[in-house]
């Protein structure tokens, strides 16, 4: 079967910087003719990757959405790539840069100048799973017994990512990052984050602007900054007894921190971590931040944790290193849903499998779907309407009085979580999307209204469009992948790469 190419686009609006990538990805079909049709990503060729840039506010809450436009725009320009010459593509606004007054305009207007995209504006929660996924901790889970973390640090946070056989199991958010505190060659202090103060304070530092401060003090601020983090991420410490682990966290701590056997660390720190360690305050204050300090205060701090360390698959690009791809499928006769509600474009996909055993035992299936909802509540906008797909898999054969207790988890979870939402929205992998629609619609009552599809195959991270009707019961459905690359080795001794800085 012949394989198809399609060109992609990745766009990275950060903390501290913006970058964007052009790829070229091969499709291939891996279906037979009298199947539906399925395809994978089969190779990835980056086409082009931009210079990295100073991500442009204006004063401290809003982005500068002409000159980011004008970052853009030129980078087509120099990429030889047009708006129709785009098949798929993300952008994504991340870090403390998503919390500013005009993110959610300016990824919107991004991707209507840009082309048919993935749109994300991503809080802390989703922007720790991308960042695994790009970095391959997922992956790289697969073939460990314990855990693998990855900690994606940027300018202003540091987001965890924590993986067990191919599947995330947690995330947590650190006020972590190298803009934090910003100095400038001389060792005068330009600025120290609001976010930051509260952990300086619990650990005894006092810093405030126009100060002095010396390289070995800088030093010391940056290795104890990196052994809280890790003190948490090793269960050595724990907020409720460590005042400093409680100042450093952002949101809401795991419920549990399962025992790693490897870490990664992506973002910038993470690229940085691979160049030559500053030995003064100048070469310290390249970037007029902490930045090269931390990397390597986190790399030494690393060293004394009972987990590997090994090189993550990207480091400053790991969040959107690989735009996506689109490839369409029809979903089967047997859909539950109402015309009117479609289409539905870049719905987030929440993936759950459910097996013989939890349908075995009620109480853990109740507690499944519970907190299934609870992690949705936490990764997408809980007053969207529906805020996210709940892709079902397993159960390849289910009985009436399972799929009653399936649907009645549903709605109880659901409805506790998204008690303002009027859409909900069910994929399953098996042919039984009429019946567990039926069954969610008696359950939820005529106020909300339900779709239900199914023959979908689909991964947790994904993004799906839903198109209107064909012929009144097919339904084409666009399956976007966050596509990437795959490469971890065991750290020994780092080379540089080509991905720029930070």
């Amino acid at each position: 079967m012949d394989p198809s190419w399609i060109t992609s686009t990745g766009i990275d609006i950060g903390t501290s910087t913006t970058k964007m990538i052009v790829s070229r990805l091969k499709l291939a079909r891996t279906s037979s003719a009298l199947s539906l049709p399925r395809y994978e990503i089969a190779e990835r060729q980056l086409l082009y990757a931009s210079a990295i840039y100073n991500t442009p506010l204006k004063g401290d809450d809003e982005i500068d959405a002409v000159r980011l436009w004008d970052i853009v725009s030129d980078e087509f320009g120099k990429a030889g790539i047009s708006k129709g010459d785009l098949k798929t593509g993300a952008v994504i606004i991340t870090g403390e840069t998503a919390t500013k007054a005009n993110a959610g305009k300016i990824v919107h207007l991004l991707a209507d100048r840009s082309g048919d995209f993935v749109v994300a504006t991503a809080g802390a929660d989703l922007e720790a799973l991308l960042a695994g996924k790009g970095a391959g901790a997922d992956r790289r889970s697969n073939g460990t017994k314990g855990a693998v973390a990855n900690i994606d640090i940027g300018g202003g946070t540091a987001n965890a990512a924590i993986f067990q056989r191919g599947k995330p199991i947690g995330t947590v958010t650190f006020r972590v990052g190298g803009r934090l505190i910003r100095i400038d060659g001389n060792g005068t202090i330009l600025q120290v984050s609001s976010s930051l103060r509260p952990w300086l304070e619990a650990s005894g530092y006092r810093l405030e602007e126009g100060m002095s401060i010396t390289y070995v003090d800088l030093k010391k601020i940056c290795q104890s900054l990196c052994r809280t983090m890790l003190d948490y991420m090793s269960g050595i410490a724990i907020p409720s007894k460590d005042e400093t682990v409680r100042a450093l966290l952002l949101g809401k701590p795991l419920l549990e921190v399962p025992r790693l056997e490897e870490c990664m660390v992506s973002g910038g720190i993470g690229r940085l971590m691979n160049e030559r360690a500053p030995l003064t305050l100048s070469e310290t204050a390249i970037h007029n931040d902490i930045g090269p300090l931390l990397a390597h205060a986190l790399k030494e701090a690393l060293a004394n944790y009972p987990f590997r360390w090994v090189k993550a698959d990207e480091t400053v690009r790991a969040t959107v290193i690989g735009a996506g791809t689109q490839s369409m499928i029809i979903s089967g006769a047997t859909v539950h849903l109402d015309p009117k509600l479609l289409p539905l474009r870049n719905l987030p996909v929440l993936k759950l499998e459910i097996t013989q055993n939890l349908l075995d035992h009620p109480v853990n299936l109740e507690d499944f779907f519970a907190e299934t909802m609870r992690s949705g509540a936490n990764l997408y906008d809980t007053e969207a309407s529906p805020p996210f797909a709940l892709a079902l898999s397993g159960m390849p054969i289910l009985g009436y009085s399972s799929l009653q207790l399936i649907s009645e988890y549903i709605v109880l979870s659901f409805s506790r979580y998204f008690p303002e939402c009027g859409v909900i929205a069910v994929i399953c992998e098996s042919d039984f999307a009429q019946a567990l629609g039926q069954a969610l619609q008696r359950r939820i009552g005529p106020r909300k209204k339900v779709i239900c599809i199914d023959q979908v195959r689909v991964e947790h991270g994904d993004y799906i469009d839903m198109g209107e009707p064909i012929s009144g019961i097919m339904i084409p459905v666009v399956v976007k992948t966050l596509a990437f690359q795959s490469r971890v080795e065991v750290t020994g001794s780092f080379e540089p790469d080509d991905e720029g800085t930070r």
